[in-house]
């Protein structure tokens, strides 16, 4: 939903430049259709198959965007107790929710049991006796699935590589069978699915097919030794385009390949997709300050900085940078700096772009995930709006910070 219209960049049908203009820079802005555009290609490709669609809320948690696909039907898949806590308040059924991560407390715990959610993927025999021993207090039966780690490369960047034996994450699949066995003497949890993660930002699928053939054979002799296994869990991971240049695998044939899979099974499949919904529906915008050059090397300064959108220091994630009016000048090659008093602040490098000068807007694409959640005040700078476009309107669903947000909760 951005393109270009004469020399305008849109979204939707929202000049950026006016909208720059009007709330300011830095700011992220997100498309409403793009993200039911995305959310939908996921629900609708399963067609018959029993599914959800358990959006990944650490991809980009605002209550606008969480309650835009809450009212569309989906399910939420949370790593906190802050992220359930914001998907209640945004009007997400607690039932539609699972909580995965590595680390759950015993209050997270509570408060997830108590507001009634889905079930927990655990991720090791300490956290899933901690889970019954929380239910018992409750009286309740807590459903869950074991996070297995199938040992396949998921063949992404290291920081987001999750399905290795050497990651922290889920229980070997050798041992899996074990597990859900001594399990089933703990009285008051349930398993009731079996659960899968092995990466984010994958643009070959092959390595997720791979997984879920091991975690379909698990499943199955799960289910012949008792366990009433009724769902698998597959996580997310499917990649987007960061750069003109990827080619990224479509949404629905590759759920169409995850179903045909499945069909067999009598399994209800649920996937946690985050980036593929949320990461092409977003722009962070920002303003040129300055121009120079120290030497032979050109700086583009703008007021967006590695505080605001951390991916290209954190990662060395590209972004395709894009200005926002088009001009006539030949393009230029530099880096893309910000305010931040470090090297590292940067949101791009020896980057062939337009030739922006001081006062003219730029848009970071493809933004819409992991961007404003990762941000910070760092440098003491108040954190960016952000705003939802809507057709032809917009509105602010997180106001800019003021000086005032930066010392709330603090003392002398």
């Amino acid at each position: 939903m951005f393109h270009y219209s004469g020399n305008d960049l849109y979204c939707e049908q929202v000049p950026l430049a006016d909208l720059a203009r009007h709330a300011g820079t830095p700011a992220y802005v997100y498309s409403r259709q793009t993200i039911l555009d995305n959310y939908r290609a996921y629900d609708q490709a399963f067609g018959d198959l029993p599914h959800a669609v358990c959006y990944a809320v650490k991809a980009n948690s605002s209550l606008a965007v969480l309650a835009l696909l809450a009212q569309a039907g989906a399910g939420f898949d949370i790593v906190s107790g802050g992220e359930l806590f914001r998907v209640l308040r945004a009007g997400g059924d607690p039932s539609r929710v699972v909580f995965s991560g590595v680390g759950k407390t015993a209050d997270e715990v509570e408060y997830a049991l108590s507001s009634g959610i889905h079930s927990f993927n655990c991720e090791s025999e300490a956290e899933l006796a901690l889970v019954d021993a929380m239910a018992a207090r409750r009286g309740v039966k807590a459903g869950f699935s074991i996070r297995v780690n199938p040992d396949v490369d998921a063949a992404t960047h290291p920081y987001i590589s999750t399905g290795l034996n050497r990651h922290k994450f889920g229980i070997p699949m050798a041992e899996a069978s074990a597990v859900y066995e001594r399990a089933r003497r703990l009285p008051h949890v349930a398993a009731e699915g079996v659960s899968c993660h092995i990466g984010s930002q994958m643009l070959d699928p092959s390595p997720i097919l791979e997984a879920v053939d091991r975690v379909l054979s698990l499943a199955a002799q799960l289910r012949a030794q008792g366990d009433p296994i009724r769902h698998v869990d597959l996580g997310g991971g499917l990649g987007v385009a960061y750069q003109a240049s990827e080619r990224t695998p479509a949404i629905g044939p590759f759920v169409e390949s995850l179903a045909a899979r499945l069909r067999s099974s009598g399994l209800k499949v649920m996937v946690e997709p985050g980036r593929s919904i949320a990461g092409p529906a977003g722009v962070l915008l920002t303003r040129v300050l300055y121009r120079k050059k120290n030497g032979h090397k050109e700086f583009v300064v703008v007021d967006a900085a590695m505080n605001d959108l951390i991916r290209p220091a954190l990662y060395r994630a590209h972004h395709d940078i894009l200005p926002v009016r088009r001009n006539a000048l030949p393009p230029v090659t530099a880096d893309l700096v910000g305010p931040v008093c470090e090297t590292g602040d940067f949101l791009a490098r020896d980057r062939e772009m337009a030739n922006a000068m001081p006062g003219d807007f730029l848009a970071v694409a493809t933004a819409g995930a992991y961007g404003f959640v990762q941000s910070s005040n760092y440098n003491s700078r108040p954190r960016a709006p952000e705003i939802l476009v809507e057709g032809a309107q917009y509105r602010v669903i997180r106001r800019r910070e003021t000086y005032e947000d930066l010392v709330r909760g603090e003392t002398v």
